[in-house]
């Protein structure tokens, strides 16, 4: 399908890029990896007066350390996420999903802030990135600013950024010492998850210390599973983690779709979370 006729910018820098958004208002759409997007066009789902190439932006590219935080630039694709040395040694949660993502085409396209201002429940980075706690910076005319990734995330597709506002980078505390691992349940490969569960463990002295565990596609927004979490407060065995996990569907609110039931989801969130956190307190 043909998409719809609109304008196209291909800014040089993050200012040029704001002032395009500034300018149309909310008739613009940023265009970063393509891989949202342009299927939305394709099906007139999307119809911009303006879409804004950010694609040449080198500044929205890299990853680096600042203290106990990883930056992470927005344009960075999922496979630059995947091989990155600094995200492998403090955010091995983060590589260990983006590896899950679609296909090796997609990939290398795609990108992790395309990915996370899409604000797809389904998509797998939205709850990796609630889970590890963390950041997403935004610049508009008035600068910039900081969102927690509990905030971030408003509805379904929907973000907390302004119109006129572009997602530059994404900062995550180092999780070095933590266990991690993403399980997903999808019914054909490179398909949309089901249902995932992203999990980090902190254990002391054969317990686990603190959880976070983060849901995909159990609500329109990614959630985390605060009352699994508090559960596994001290659990030092699989029989604990799996009764904490029974927990995980409380205050999710699951849709129904071709593809699974509310209550599906909800079985899919409790035997994936056992499984994410067990392998993740290396239990399994």
């Amino acid at each position: 399908m043909i998409p719809p006729a609109f304008e196209y910018a291909r800014p040089a820098d993050v200012d040029e890029a704001v002032r395009a958004l500034a300018d149309a208002g909310e008739e613009a759409k940023v265009l970063a990896g393509g891989q949202s997007l342009l299927p939305l066009l394709r099906l007139r789902l999307a119809f911009p007066e303006l879409v804004v190439d950010v694609g040449r932006i080198a500044e929205l590219r890299g990853v680096r350390e600042d203290g106990d935080s990883l930056v992470i630039g927005a344009m960075t694709t999922h496979h630059d996420v995947i091989r990155d040395p600094l995200v492998r040694r403090h955010a091995g949660l983060l590589a260990a999903a983006t590896a899950t993502v679609a296909d090796p085409a997609v990939r290398h396209r795609g990108t992790l802030g395309g990915s996370l201002a899409h604000a797809d429940p389904a998509g797998d980075l939205p709850a990796v990135v609630l889970a590890m706690d963390g950041e997403l910076v935004a610049q508009g005319p008035a600068g910039r600013r900081t969102v927690p990734a509990r905030q971030f995330f408003v509805d379904y597709l929907q973000s907390a950024l302004e119109p006129d506002e572009l997602l530059v980078e994404v900062r995550l505390p180092k999780t070095d010492g933590w266990g991690f691992h993403y399980e997903k349940f999808h019914r054909v490969a490179q398909a949309w998850a089901i249902v995932g569960v992203a999990a980090l463990v902190r254990r002391d002295n054969g317990r686990v210390a603190e959880a976070r565990v983060g849901l995909t596609n159990m609500g329109t927004t990614p959630l985390r599973a605060t009352a699994t979490e508090e559960a596994l407060a001290g659990a030092g065995d699989a029989d604990a983690v799996a009764r904490a996990a029974e927990s995980a569907a409380v205050a999710t609110q699951p849709s129904r779709d071709a593809s699974a039931s509310p209550e599906y989801r909800a079985h899919l969130a409790r035997v994936l979370t056992k499984r994410a956190v067990l392998a993740a307190a290396g239990m399994g």
